[in-house]
């Protein structure tokens, strides 16, 4: 059975749904036809020229990215440009190219689970939690021999669902009350007389998004003219889901010697790692981030953790956040911090499909820093 470009991008979604990207992000597919057979596909952090080359030169159908093409909106893709150039050779060489970003940032596991294991850290959670699916919670009553009808016409809708699980709902049996007043038509009873009969307490909850359907579904099965019902907003709760990891070591080690760790864990660049703080201070709870995160500096420090792992950080927040008592710093190369979720997104491929597509992961260093030096005096001002 021909496994097609769909099939690879459907494993892919389903591991990193499009729809948690932040609004701002580019993520797809950006060339390629999702009927076109892929038997070979490389995994990247960045689609650049280098990058473009290998994939030719493996033979693969399918460049995976982490990083967009083209972030910004666009009007065309003329070759005589760098990008439009990438997208005409990928094109004319029949490889489709997609990117996975900040929706791969936020999945459970995502690119900092990939950092965090590449560490030894056991991931605990979330460094910032996303929040979990809006829900509701509904509860109507239903005579005693209408409330599977009732109930299957809500599980028809799309309440009951949660996680694994479907048509999950509460039912206790009672007594209901109600005095059918002029003017109404009453399924059960008469007007102006008091009714108690045996109903079924239906208790469902619902993603908000289903609301006016669960709620049409009830009014059309329901038997009664008028509908009692209530629905309750269930308060927001964070989810397993969101950008950054916590984790812990097997034992405390030094900041020096963690440094040191974050260094052998990762693919060597250029400028290599910088540590920030007391290189004794015990680290053995540690907050990661891929990518740029020092907009997440508080979040570690509200974390409580001993060190804080990302790229791209700057003087002034790194040295505020450590004059207020925040936990070390350690700074790594934005491509080496987000290498590692190549070779997970990788086995997301090779596990969904069984093995029907050869998985690469690019072994071209695409830091774009290519010298890094210290001074021989150290530095003394």
């Amino acid at each position: 059975m021909t496994t097609t470009l769909g099939d690879v991008l459907g494993a892919l979604e389903a591991a990193y749904p499009p729809a948690t990207a932040e609004s701002w992000d580019a993520v797809g597919l950006v060339c390629g036809d999702r009927a076109e057979p892929v038997t070979r596909a490389l995994f990247c952090v960045d689609p650049v020229e280098s990058t473009v080359d290998e994939a030719l030169e493996v033979g693969a159908q399918l460049l995976v990215a982490h990083h967009p093409l083209m972030l910004r909106g666009v009007t065309g893709v003329p070759a005589d440009d760098p990008k439009g150039a990438l997208v005409h050779r990928l094109i004319r060489a029949g490889v489709a190219l997609y990117t996975a970003h900040t929706n791969a940032d936020a999945a459970n596991p995502g690119v900092s689970d990939a950092l965090a294991h590449a560490l030894g850290l056991t991931v605990t959670g979330p460094l910032t939690a996303a929040p979990a699916r809006p829900l509701d919670a509904l509860t109507t009553y239903v005579p005693v021999d209408r409330a599977e009808q009732v109930l299957d016409a809500l599980h028809a809708a799309g309440a009951g669902a949660a996680g694994n699980y479907r048509d999950a709902a509460w039912t206790v049996e009672g007594t209901g009350r109600f005095r059918p007043l002029t003017g109404a038509d009453p399924a059960v009873g008469a007007v102006g007389r008091l009714e108690r009969l045996p109903e079924t307490r239906l208790d469902v909850v619902l993603d908000r998004r289903r609301r006016a359907d669960v709620v049409r579904a009830l009014r059309a099965a329901h038997p009664y003219e008028e509908v009692a019902f209530t629905l309750t907003e269930v308060a927001e709760l964070p989810s397993d889901t969101g950008i950054g990891r916590v984790g812990e070591l097997p034992a405390a080690e030094p900041l020096g010697a963690f440094a040191r760790r974050v260094a052998d864990a990762l693919p060597a660049t250029a400028w290599g790692v910088r540590a920030a703080g007391d290189p004794d201070r015990p680290i053995r709870r540690v907050a990661v981030c891929g990518g740029a995160g020092d907009s997440y500096l508080s979040a570690a420090t509200r974390a409580g953790v001993d060190a804080y792992v990302t790229s791209d950080l700057r003087h002034h927040p790194a040295g505020e956040h450590l004059a207020a008592g925040g936990p070390a710093l350690v700074d790594v190369a934005h491509w080496a911090g987000e290498w590692p979720w190549c070779g997970q997104a990788a086995d997301v491929v090779r596990t969904a499909l069984g093995g029907t597509v050869e998985v690469l992961v690019s072994t071209r260093r695409t830091d774009p820093w290519t010298v890094g030096a210290t001074s021989r005096t150290g530095g003394s001002l």
